[in-house]
């Protein structure tokens, strides 16, 4: 939606954040990872060391599938001082979207 301020056109920001369920292999629900895109939540799942990282949008039957790792890495040149010297990295792939008969 557009918006008119001070007759300067303004696009109205979807700062809503989404929670995402992460569910095992059995379909339990495990935790809930929350962030504005599907892959924010999963870089966070992935970050606490799942791989196979399967996100119900809560309020919807939609399941994102990704598959994540985490690599060790050395801290970037510009971080501040009290980060430590190796700091873990995730990395997240999209797989794809299924759709639930019922939650």
């Amino acid at each position: 939606m557009i918006g008119v301020m001070r007759g300067i056109k303004m696009a109205k920001k979807n700062s809503e954040k989404r929670n995402f369920a992460l569910r095992d292999k059995k379909g339990d629900e495990i935790g809930v990872f929350s962030g504005k895109q599907p892959r924010q939540a999963a870089l966070k799942a992935a970050n606490r060391g799942f791989t196979d990282i399967r996100l119900r949008e809560r309020g919807t039957k939609k399941v994102h599938i990704f598959v994540g790792e985490r690599k060790e890495v050395k801290r970037p040149a510009n971080a501040p001082a009290w980060m430590p010297d190796r700091i873990w990295k995730p990395n997240v792939k999209k797989i794809g979207i299924e759709k639930l008969e019922q939650i």
